[in-house]
C-alpha cells in the first residue's frame, strides 16, 4: 500500500528538480533577441535588453566597453572559482526585485545606493510620485511594496531571467561593511539592531560586560564586529545580515548571468546607463548621492588599524569572493599582506 506514495513522492522531487535546472540553465543562456516582447500587456519595440546587445561590437562606446569589461572578467573569476555547480532555488531570488512594465530585475545590495533604486522603481511601477525623494526611506523598505523574482511561478521566472535585463550594484567590500558597521551599531537610533545583534556581540566577545552594556547593546566596537563576523559559530547559528552579507551570497553572480554590473564609484554614471536602456531617462532620475556621508578609503584605514593581523586576514578570507568577482585590490592597509 505504501509503493505508490513513495513513488508519486520520488516523482515530485524529480519534478521540482527539473524545474529548477530550467532556472538555472536559462540564467545562463545568451539573451533573448526576439522583437515585440510582451511587458505587463504592452508590445514594446525594444526591450531593455535588446537595447544593451544590439549594437555593433565595433562600435561600443567607452560605458559600453567597461560594462563588456566588467562581464567579462565576472564570467572568468566565476569558471576559476565555482567548482561545484547548483540550481537555484527560490530563496536565491529573495533580493530579486521585478519591473514587469520595463523588463528589468534588480538584485538590491544594503549599503550600496538600494534605497534610492528601490524608490526609483516604486516611481517606475506606478507609484504617482515623480521625484523618488520624496518617497521617505523607511517607505521603500517595507515588504511588498515591490516584488521579487520568488514570488513567481516557475516558468514566469524562467522568462523573466531569460528576457529582462538583469542588474545589480556592488561597491568595495570592506567600505560597505564599515559603512554597515556605522549605520547599525553607532546611530542612536537603530536601537532593533542593537537588541537583536548588539546584544549577542557584547555577551560574546566581550569580557567582563557591565549588566547595561547586555541589556542595551549600543556600544559595540568594530573589534568586537569583526570577531563577531569571522566566528565559525555565528554562520552555523543563522545566515549573515543582509547588510553585511556577501554580494555574491545574496545576488548568486554566478548562477544569474547579470547584464549589467554596476559600481558605487560609479553610481550615477552606471545607474543612468540602465534608465536610458530602459527609456526611461527622459521621465526619473537617479537620485544624487550625499557625498558628504560617504564612507571613504581613508576612513575605513582608520577603523582597521586596531584589527590584529590575524583577524584582518579572516576577514579578508571571509569577503575574498566579492574582491575577486567584482575586481576591487586588496586593501593597501591591511597588515598580513
Amino acid at each position: 500500500m505504501r509503493k505508490p506514495k513513495i513513488n508519486r513522492m520520488v516523482l515530485a522531487m524529480c519534478l521540482g528538480s527539473f524545474f529548477m535546472l530550467i532556472i538555472y540553465f536559462h540564467s545562463h543562456l545568451k539573451p533573448a533577441q526576439d522583437s515585440g516582447q510582451t511587458r505587463g500587456g504592452r508590445k514594446s519595440v525594444r526591450s531593455p535588453l535588446q537595447a544593451l546587445y544590439t549594437t555593433d561590437p565595433t562600435e561600443l562606446s567607452p560605458i559600453q566597453l567597461m560594462h563588456q569589461s566588467r562581464r567579462d572578467l565576472l564570467e572568468d573569476v566565476c569558471h576559476s572559482y565555482s567548482h561545484k555547480r547548483r540550481v537555484l532555488i527560490p530563496e536565491d531570488l529573495k533580493h530579486l526585485i521585478v519591473d514587469d512594465q520595463h523588463g528589468l530585475l534588480y538584485c538590491y545590495v544594503p549599503k550600496v545606493a538600494c534605497t534610492n533604486w528601490k524608490r526609483v522603481l516604486m516611481v517606475l511601477t506606478g507609484d504617482s510620485q515623480k521625484d523618488p525623494l520624496q518617497i521617505p526611506a523607511n517607505e521603500a523598505h517595507v515588504p511588498g511594496t515591490l516584488r521579487t523574482l520568488s514570488e513567481y511561478s516557475t516558468s514566469e521566472i524562467n522568462q523573466r531571467l531569460r528576457t529582462y535585463l538583469k542588474f545589480v550594484f556592488v561597491r568595495e567590500p570592506f567600505e560597505r561593511l564599515v559603512s554597515a558597521y556605522r549605520n547599525k551599531f553607532t546611530r542612536s537610533y537603530n536601537t532593533a539592531f542593537h537588541k537583536r545583534y548588539g546584544t549577542k556581540i557584547i555577551q560574546r566577545h566581550r569580557a567582563d560586560a557591565s549588566p547595561e552594556a547586555l541589556e542595551r547593546g549600543d556600544d559595540v566596537s568594530f573589534s568586537e564586529f569583526v570577531r563577531y563576523l569571522v566566528d565559525p559559530g555565528t554562520q552555523r547559528e543563522e545566515p549573515f545580515n543582509e547588510h553585511w552579507e556577501r554580494v555574491h551570497s545574496l545576488c548568486h553572480p554566478c548562477l544569474i548571468h547579470y547584464n549589467i554590473l554596476g559600481k558605487y564609484e560609479t553610481l550615477q554614471q552606471d545607474s543612468s546607463y540602465v534608465l536610458k536602456l530602459a527609456s526611461v531617462d527622459d521621465k526619473v532620475m537617479f537620485p544624487s548621492s550625499a557625498k558628504s556621508t560617504r564612507t571613504t578609503a581613508d576612513m575605513v584605514a582608520s577603523y582597521f588599524k586596531d584589527i590584529s593581523s590575524a583577524y584582518q586576514k579572516k576577514l579578508y578570507n571571509l569577503y575574498k569572493m566579492d574582491f575577486l568577482l567584482f575586481n576591487y585590490s586588496m586593501p593597501a592597509y591591511l597588515k598580513f599582506t
